[in-house]
């Protein structure tokens, strides 16, 4: 297993990370929608092969955890016979597409993404983190979500396709959205994107044809845990889950299917409110507030560990906890209200900031940070 790299680009089911508890692979459900048979299976084979968690990942992805080296053929045979993985490792590493959760049968959501993934071949090659956001509900709900190249609804309620890093986007057709997108993939490698990155850092003008005037809608709220037109929703502290669990909450709700949100957030559709353990249902748990990685020992990077005491710390917060097990600042991109990073086993604190900024206070052990928010 030495031979996997452990960080700098984005692992896929084909190309897996080696983490602190083993090998880990990316799994991205079309659609970010699972059936109830392979949520089962998807819950068989983390059990199987892996450690039995599964992560849930800010771009709707899941992560199958605790791999060993030899147990990735059959892996891989059983989530292609799944048809959660692609049997085309590089089609597959292309699918980086974000899709509004609460999208229908055949909406504008449906229909772009259905068509940007018919387009796959099409598709230069992108950096690893580049990647869609399909966005064509009633409003924009994946702003704040990670993604270069969006298809979005626009003030004049027709869609737009807007370049992330952008204020305005260019009117486009249904029809002709996914052929956009290829397009703009194709112009930012063109004009030097994969050497800054990511699209919100490639300064170039855009081309005129993709030079827009339309503002996207006004934004609506994230999908919150609770009660849902389409069934229920229910919270993942931290993103991440037991196998065990998830398969018993899909049978206990009587739930038919599973969608993945950026939110940490499973939408399950047709399924009914009830107590599961490791799942929350209360929007305002705190657990709700709290992006922590998996921290030491789990992670060969990170110096402490995060997720215990960040559950001991979330009471005593307002606002968003990051709790970062190094500088790298994994589980969250942007600033937050609180920013706790691990450094040589202790803690800097931070205010409105990201992992890794200047502390206001450097070093603090446990205890004192206990102290410090009355959580002792």
């Amino acid at each position: 297993m030495s031979g996997y790299a452990v960080s700098g680009w984005c692992p896929t089911a084909w190309r897996p990370m080696m983490a602190g508890d083993g090998l880990l692979v990316r799994v991205r459900p079309r659609l970010a929608r699972m059936t109830g048979e392979q949520v089962v299976g998807l819950c068989e084979v983390a059990a199987r092969f892996g450690n039995g968690l599964i992560d849930v990942t800010n771009r709707a992805n899941l992560q199958i955890r605790g791999l060993r080296d030899s147990a990735m053929s059959a892996l891989l045979d059983r989530l292609v016979d799944l048809d959660l993985v692609g049997a085309d490792p590089m089609m597959e590493a292309r699918r980086t597409i974000l899709i509004a959760p609460d999208w229908r049968r055949g909406d504008d959501s449906a229909q772009v993404a259905n068509g940007l993934m018919a387009r796959l071949a099409a598709l230069p090659e992108l950096p690893a983190k580049v990647g869609f956001a399909v966005d064509a509900g009633t409003a924009p709900i994946l702003g704040a979500d990670p993604a270069d190249f969006r298809i979005e609804r626009g003030e004049s309620r027709g869609l737009i396709l807007r370049a992330d890093g952008r204020e305005l986007g260019v009117p486009v057709a249904v029809n002709e959205a996914a052929d956009a997108m290829v397009a703009l993939a194709h112009w930012f490698v063109e004009t030097g994107g994969a050497e800054a990155g990511r699209m919100s850092r490639h300064a170039i003008p855009l081309p005129a044809w993709a030079q827009g005037h339309v503002r996207p809608a006004p934004t609506r709220p994230a999908i919150l845990p609770g009660c849902h037109a389409l069934g229920c929703v229910y919270g993942v502290p931290f993103g991440s889950m037991e196998a065990s669990a998830l398969a018993a909450l899909m049978t206990d709700s009587g739930a038919e299917a599973a969608r993945v949100t950026p939110w940490r957030t499973l939408l399950l559709e047709g399924a009914s409110s009830v107590d599961a353990q490791g799942f929350v249902t209360d929007a305002a748990d705190p657990a709700l507030r709290v992006d922590a990685c998996p921290g030491a020992p789990a992670c060969p990077q990170a110096t402490v560990e995060t997720r215990a005491l960040a559950m001991r710390l979330a009471p005593h917060i307002a606002g968003r906890l990051h709790m970062s097990g190094c500088a790298k600042g994994c589980a969250r991109v942007g600033p937050a209200n609180v920013t706790l990073t691990g450094c040589d086993g202790l803690f800097d604190l931070a205010f409105d900031a990201r992992a890794g900024d200047p502390p206001i206070r450097a070093s603090l052990r446990t205890d004192q940070l206990l102290a410090h928010f009355g959580a002792d």
